[in-house]
Order: structure tokens, then C-alpha cells, then sequence
């Protein structure tokens, strides 16, 4: 399935790569997406640009984790199902494992000052990796000046009128599909039209995979029970979700906290920062919730079945959206206004990353933020000047330059902020 001018890879190969993505991928859905760039689009050449492209532009269209349907759609290329999962389950793995052994540990020792000192470093060094990632999905996105254009409107609706993510990719879409007009089919190697009946029948069996825990549940313990509650909330958040982990996290904590009580505001915040400077998707702070939940209504062996039910009704989905949808988004590379389209999302979204980026920059180096009115009529958080932490904007930039100049591994520089990070603690800095 893969194209002339790449290298098609063993599956065992693509196993081990999936793995070491899985455990390195730091840095939110701007990290992740760069590390697999470099892994199998740079160093492997698994995959080629275009197609790379193409399909992020396909799975930032989706509801749920972006970066986890890319790792399944690229591994469904190279070795159809099986390399779809492998790649789908190991990008998630590694982080949900540690995110819900620390939120144990959270839960049984409450706040500690070293690890909370480490956290620090670490965070210093994701701000880093997103600047990183800036860089490189950037060169490569960016292949023109309305690809620049889109990406800074983009930005700017976001990050300054908090725009709803879902209009702004529409409007992308459409300045995409307008902008096709004209333009000629790109050659390609014709593709045998998907029948339906496979389709329907791929969608019925992973909807039945999906949702059968939560059926198992509520037949079992009830619809009121916590855990049916868990299942039927992170269900929801993945069927109507779009545009990332940050989308989603003002809906959670209405949820969670709000209306669930599973757990503080504090906790949710402490939670979001364990999801952060652990490998995997942001929305793995989704385990930590189930966990915490479960913690609160009996301990710790049910906190690991309200994380193993959250984690689930979050990420079984993405199998849904791409065995069922990426036959239709392959043959829709033949198509110059799907084409055009998809490229003005991909600008699109690095508009969104940028913004994302600028959001968590200010919550690494002011320690307080405020919200404020604007004159449009919303509502923008700012930062508190007098909360500036000039340690972390200085190991930020640290870490960026050992990232983006000298190239230093990625490990090498989240341990080593991590350090710092304790030592800082330690001498009462």
C-alpha cells in the first residue's frame, strides 16, 4: 500500500517503530505529529510527504485524538489492520500505563515536592518540544503564501476571538475548495471503489467493539452506577469532540467536576499536568479522571476499572473512524478539490498548533493567569505579570535551542530538565 518511492517496512520493523514512538512522544499533539514525521516520513521513508500530509489533514477532520488516528491511519497503510492497531495501540500505551500508575500514586500520597519540582523541569521541556514541532510541521505544511495566510488567520481566530475550532476549520475547507478550481487532477494509480456493504459491516463490528463494555455495565450495575456514568460521559466526549485535547478540556471539567464530582478543580488541573509531561496524547488525562473517580467510590481496583473504561470509550473509537473511513479518504487523493481542501486544513491546523503552543507558553511562564473581557464581546485568558517565572522561560529556551540547534534527543532533554528541576528544589531555589 505504499507508494513507489518509499521503503515498504517489515512488520515487525513497523512494531518496534510504533513502540519507540509510543514511549517518546512528549510534547502534546504537536510533538507527536512531528516525532512520527521524523521517524517515518524523515529517517524511514516508510512514507512519503504528501501522503503524510494528506492523511493528518483527513484525521484532524475526526472527533478525538488526531494524533493517535494518525499513528493507526499511517500503520493501516503500511500493513492494512493489523499494522493499524499496532501502531494505534502502542501510540497509547506506554503513556496510559504511567498516567495511571502516577495517578495512584497521586491519589494514595496526595502531593509531593519532589515530583512536583520534576513536573516543573519537564514542563519547561514539553514547551520546547511543542516549539520543535513548530518549526518542523511548519516547513513542511507551508507551501505557499495562502498556505501562510490560512495558517495565520487561523492563529488569530483562535488565540485572540476564540473562535470555535469547528468553524475554523470550515472556513479553511471552503478558502481550500474554492482555491482547487482550475487546478488539474493529479495523477494517480486508480483504486477500486470500496463496496458499501464492507464498509457498513467494518463500522457495525468496530461500533459493536466500542460500545460493548459500556453495554456490559449498564446491564450489570445499572445506568446510575459511576462507572455506566464514566462510559457514557468519555463516549460522548469522543463522538462530538473536535480539534484536539484542548477542545475537549473545558467540556471535561464541566463534567468531571461540575456535574460528576468525580474529583477537584485542583485535581483536574494536577491531572492535566501528569497528562503533560508523560508520552502519549494529552486526552490520556481522560485515565487519570476514570482513575480518580473509581479511587473516590471504592480505591484503587476500581479506580483502575473507571480508567480502563475511560481510556477505552476514548481511543476504541479512532479504530472506527479509520478502518471505515480511510478507504474513502485514500481515493479522495485523486481529487484536486479534496486536494486543495485538505491542504488549507493542514495550514489550518498549524495555525491551531500555534495557538495551543501560545497558550501553554504563558500557563510555563507565569504561574497565574486571568480572564478577561475583550472588546469583541469574548473572553481571552491573560497572563499575571507578577506570577513571570524567568527559571522556566530560561530552561525553556535551554531546552529549545539543545532541541532545534544541536539536536539532542528527546529523552536526554526532558530527563535533564527533569533534573533540574530537583536540583532547583533541592537548594531551595
Amino acid at each position: 500500500m505504499t507508494d513507489n518511492q518509499t521503503i515498504a517496512p517489515s512488520f515487525r520493523d513497523f512494531v518496534l517503530s510504533s513502540l519507540k514512538v509510543g514511549c517518546l512522544g512528549f510534547g502534546g499533539p504537536a510533538g507527536q505529529i512531528a516525532l512520527m514525521h521524523r521517524e517515518w516520513v524523515d529517517h524511514k521513508r516508510w512514507i512519503d510527504e504528501p501522503r503524510y500530509l494528506h492523511a493528518l489533514s483527513y484525521c484532524t477532520l475526526l472527533p478525538g485524538p488526531e494524533a493517535q488516528q494518525l499513528a493507526t491511519y499511517i500503520g493501516w497503510l503500511l500493513h492494512g489492520v493489523r499494522g493499524g492497531l499496532a501502531a494505534g495501540l502502542l501510540f497509547i500505551l506506554p503513556g496510559a500505563v504511567l498516567v495511571t500508575g502516577l495517578a495512584w500514586l497521586y491519589a494514595a500520597q496526595g502531593d509531593q515536592p519532589w515530583l512536583a519540582a520534576a513536573f516543573w523541569g519537564v514542563t519547561a521541556a514539553v514547551l520546547a518540544l511543542v516549539a520543535e514541532a513548530l518549526q518542523r510541521v511548519g516547513k513542511r505544511a507551508l507551501n505557499g503564501r495562502s498556505d501562510l495566510i490560512v495558517a495565520i488567520l487561523a492563529f488569530v481566530a483562535l488565540a485572540v476571538f476564540s473562535a470555535p475550532f469547528p468553524l475554523v476549520i470550515l472556513a479553511a475547507a471552503l478558502v481550500g475548495l474554492i482555491g482547487s478550481r482550475g487546478v488539474a487532477r493529479p495523477s494517480a494509480a486508480p483504486q477500486m471503489p470500496v463496496p458499501l456493504t464492507r464498509t457498513l459491516g467494518t463500522a457495525a463490528l468496530w461500533l459493536l467493539i466500542w460500545l460493548t463494555p459500556l453495554v456490559a455495565v449498564v446491564l450489570t450495575l445499572g445506568h446510575g452506577h459511576w462507572l455506566s456514568r464514566v462510559g457514557e460521559v468519555f463516549a460522548a466526549l469522543a463522538a462530538v469532540t473536535f480539534g484536539g485535547a484542548y477542545a475537549m478540556l473545558a467540556w471535561l471539567q464541566q463534567q468531571a467536576v461540575e456535574v460528576q464530582g468525580w474529583l477537584t478543580t485542583a485535581q483536574m488541573i494536577d491531572g492535566l499536568g501528569l497528562a503533560e509531561t508523560t508520552p502519549g496524547p494529552l486526552v490520556l488525562v481522560n485515565g487519570f479522571v476514570g482513575f480518580m473517580a473509581g479511587w473516590k467510590n471504592g480505591g484503587w481496583l476500581w479506580g483502575l476499572a473507571g480508567a480502563g473504561m475511560a481510556l477505552w470509550q476514548t481511543f476504541a473509537p479512532s479504530f472506527l473512524y479509520i478502518f471505515a473511513g480511510g478507504p474513502y479518504a485514500e481515493r479522495l487523493r485523486q481529487s484536486p478539490a479534496a486536494t486543495g481542501l485538505l491542504r488549507a486544513v493542514t495550514a489550518a491546523v498549524l495555525g491551531v498548533i500555534g495557538s495551543l503552543a501560545l497558550w501553554f507558553a504563558l500557563h510555563v511562564v507565569f504561574t497565574g493567569a486571568a480572564m478577561v473581557a475583550t472588546p469583541w464581546g469574548g473572553r481571552m485568558s491573560v497572563p499575571v505579570w507578577g506570577s513571570f517565572d524567568l527559571w522556566a522561560l530560561v530552561l525553556a529556551v535551554a531546552a529549545g535551542v539543545a532541541l532545534i540547534r544541536f539536536h539532542v534527543n528527546v529523552m536526554l532533554v526532558i530527563v535533564g530538565c527533569a533534573v533540574v528541576g530537583l536540583v532547583k528544589w533541592m537548594v531551595g531555589i
